[in-house]
């Protein structure tokens, strides 16, 4: 018996994740069901993709992942389950969900559900609810041991669907990237620019200016010098700087502050940072 985790976009006043649940309990009464979240932004593929990537690691091999956001329910899109490196499985939609585990080289094999073999009884004339009818249903037999990762389907042929976006990069002296997200509720910028990245900057050290520059697409939304600190209360008070965050890339915040809030500052991949010495 493995973890089932769930991840959607349903949000917690409808009765959709109780469904789910339902259904998986239904399968196997004694499986174990937890909650990543269920307040992704409704349809938002990245943040669904950026939040499943920075949570997978820390459970143990073998837990089942159920992702379910997803804007193209009932259309040709694939219905797939991953098999990572570290032995974690993702049930999911392929819409672009997979696109860090993908670009850091972490999936093992890839399986189409066959869902003529797993799916929900009666639900054929179903169409907008494959979380219940196909996803939850096939997630929850796999993971309590009902059926092997073999029997889901057929290899996945093809590449899978992924978000474009800036990949981290260090060019001439500047560090280049993506903003991934907003960290909630502190209003932190959060980028895909690792400290090793960083350390390449020239004469990089705790206390130094750095240039930052922040662009929506082509335009420039923020450009200012801000202090490289070790920590939020190494700069002053409603101050903003630069630091490296718990996971190991490079964050934008406002000591006591909300970064984002103040300069109307957002994240995805049309929101593009550069850093580099003044």
């Amino acid at each position: 018996m493995n973890p089932l985790v769930l991840m959607t976009d349903f949000g917690l006043k409808e009765h959709f994740v109780a469904v789910m649940k339902g259904v998986a309990l239904t399968i196997n009464p004694e499986i174990k069901i937890y909650d990543l979240t269920h307040l992704i932004s409704p349809f938002n593929t990245w943040e669904a993709a950026l939040t499943l990537n920075n949570t997978i690691g820390y459970w143990p091999s073998s837990t089942v992942f159920v992702s379910v956001v997803d804007p193209g329910v009932g259309t040709e899109r694939r219905s797939i389950i991953t098999l990572t490196k570290s032995g974690h499985y993702i049930v999911t939609p392929d819409n672009g969900i997979l696109t860090f585990i993908a670009d850091g080289g972490r999936i093992e094999a890839i399986r189409v559900i066959d869902e003529t073999r797993h799916r929900r009884p009666e639900s054929e004339n179903y169409n907008t609810f494959h979380g219940r009818d196909i996803y939850i249903y096939t997630g929850a037999k796999l993971a309590s041991g009902m059926i092997t990762y073999e029997d889901v389907g057929p290899l996945y042929s093809g590449e899978i669907v992924k978000i474009g976006y800036q990949k981290a990069k260090f060019h001439k002296g500047v560090v280049q990237g993506t903003i991934m997200k907003i960290e909630y509720p502190f209003g932190n910028l959060v980028t895909n620019i690792p400290y090793e990245l960083m350390r390449q900057i020239p004469g990089l050290d705790y206390n130094v200016k750095l240039y930052v520059e922040i662009k929506e697409k082509s335009k420039l939304r923020y450009e200012e010098t801000l202090p490289y600190v070790r920590s939020y209360g190494f700069a002053a008070a409603q101050s903003p700087l630069i630091y490296i965050d718990s996971s190991g890339y490079t964050g934008i915040a406002v000591n006591k502050g909300n970064f984002a809030k103040q300069y109307q500052i957002a994240g995805g991949h049309d929101w593009l940072i550069k850093i580099g010495m003044v």
